[in-house]
């Protein structure tokens, strides 16, 4: 009847309305796309701002990593700009020598260092260094008669060195067919004066250095590693000339982002909630008035994934900016996790840039085959992730003990993956020991194999998916303009 056309076109209406653009809405009743403008707004200001973080942690990664190499060369004994693994020592007179040199060294650390490096001090003292050293509790070996007697728990000795101690000879002793380790723990502080140049506040550093002398192996070789633990802290005193209005600065565009990403987070939900009623509304219309009952898919057309992707972006600028803050004012120093979820809320915020672009046909093409290719390039890269995995565990497993790059199974995966596109492929053969001549023959069969079908069988597959998908597309778009044409030819001479 009358009533039900009325009512069908009006919710036709209603769809066709919430379906738009927002240039198409504004044309239609003038509606303003503030959530576009809002959109274009974050992008300016939520660039800038991880700018101008990522400046301020780059300082802080130098600081703490220069200062790493300024502890090698400090307390290692001969040490130069080489690999960790390869610094060792082989003789009882080199550990000793190399432990007793750490102790001097860091005895005349204010006569020799040119940082600003000094003592924690607690009570009036500096915190002693600790030498702590792990070994079996029982150990009895003769090699030469193929006979041992060891006692498996590990034993822990620790010796405090204070300012006592080290005033005077220090007299240690190790017993080295029990000796696991020896670790000499020691803590310094700094300040990172780089920032002032920066109109930022410096931040405070505690670096507790652990150096391991790892006999673990007993073969022979001790190997020698030096670890820095970095703590961040608020100075406790500090005065800098000059950098109040610059920090109130970062702080005002740090709260302009918090609130448009706020505004942004309430408009996105608003308008995730409406396609849900809608979408409710739809079933419900369908059921009703053609006893249908609609899909799943269907229903899911009314959630609109850019909205969602937005509200996951607002809410980790959200959470980064309040970090930031707090970094800025010196009450946190989390700059990883700051860093972390203002970068991934930085791709979120561009990616979403596409959504904009999609509004013209030319670029709307990019964002269908995208959407066309994606459920058959999921099954794809599960598929090709099996196939994948194995490799990694067999090269892991077989090739490990002779090859450096698939020593462990991270390693392996990332060999892996930079043999897809062709990176270091020869150094990775090159490198394969030949002492075994069966893991030798077994290693070029695995290289050759890998390569062949990931690199030219199954990216080549990969490629052929979306092309495909493109050209599909790229066909129905012709078929529609030709459609649209002969319509519009036909009204034209009748």
């Amino acid at each position: 009847n009358t009533c039900d056309s009325i009512v069908v076109e009006d919710f036709r209406r209603k769809l066709k309305y919430f379906f738009m653009n927002p240039c198409e809405k504004y044309r239609a009743r003038g509606r303003k796309p503030w959530k576009l403008m809002l959109q274009i707004l974050k992008i300016a200001i939520i660039t800038f701002q991880l700018v101008s973080f990522g400046l301020s942690n780059q300082m802080m990664v130098t600081f703490k990593d220069e200062n790493l190499m300024v502890f090698k060369h400090l307390f290692l004994k001969e040490y130069q700009d080489q690999r960790v693994d390869r610094y060792a020592v082989y003789t009882k007179t080199d550990v000793y020598d190399h432990i007793y040199y750490i102790i001097r060294r860091f005895i005349n650390l204010q006569n020799l260092t040119v940082g600003n490096h000094g003592y924690e001090t607690m009570q009036g003292g500096y915190i002693p260094l600790i030498l702590c050293q792990e070994f079996y509790r029982n150990s009895n070996i003769s090699p030469g008669n193929d006979t041992f007697n060891i006692d498996p728990h590990v034993d822990k000795g620790i010796t405090p060195l204070d300012d006592n101690s080290l005033s005077k000879d220090v007299n240690l002793s190790l017993d080295f067919k029990r000796l696991l380790s020896v670790n000499i723990y020691l803590t310094l502080k700094a300040i990172n004066l780089q920032t002032v140049r920066h109109h930022v506040f410096p931040d405070c550093y505690d670096f507790t250095i652990t150096i391991e002398f790892d006999n673990r192996a007993c073969s022979g070789r001790i190997k020698i590693n030096l670890e820095n633990d970095v703590g961040i802290n608020e100075c406790k005193d500090w005065n800098v000339a000059g950098t109040f209005m610059k920090n109130n600065q970062l702080l005002l565009i740090d709260s302009m982002v918090i609130i448009a990403c706020f505004m942004s987070l309430i408009l996105c939900i608003r308008s995730v909630c409406s396609g849900t009623q809608l979408q409710l509304h739809y079933t419900a219309f369908f059921h009703t008035y053609y006893g249908k009952t609609v899909s799943w898919s269907e229903r899911w057309e009314f959630v609109n994934g850019w909205y969602i992707l937005i509200i996951v972006s607002d809410t980790l600028t959200i959470a980064g900016s309040a970090l930031k803050i707090g970094i800025q004012t010196k009450d946190l120093t989390n700059y990883d996790v700051c860093s972390i979820l203002l970068g991934a809320s930085t791709i979120l915020v561009w990616v979403g840039v596409i959504r904009y672009l999609g509004f013209f046909q030319k670029y709307n093409i990019l964002i269908l085959t995208l959407r066309a290719a994606f459920p058959n390039v999921i099954r794809f890269s599960c598929c090709a992730g099996l196939i994948y995995l194995g490799y990694c565990f067999c090269g892991w497993i077989v090739l490990g003990p002779y090859h450096e790059k698939f020593r462990t199974l991270d390693k392996v995966t990332e060999c892996l993956f930079s043999l897809i596109i062709g990176d270091d492929s020869y150094s990775t053969f090159k490198k394969m020991r030949e002492k075994n001549y069966m893991v030798w023959l077994f290693s070029r069969l695995y290289l050759y194999s890998f390569i062949s079908l990931f690199s030219y069988m199954l990216l080549s597959l990969f490629i052929a998916f979306i092309t495909d998908t493109y050209e599909t597309i790229k066909v129905s778009f012709a078929l529609q303009l030709k459609v649209w044409l002969k319509n519009s030819h036909s009204q034209v001479f009748h």
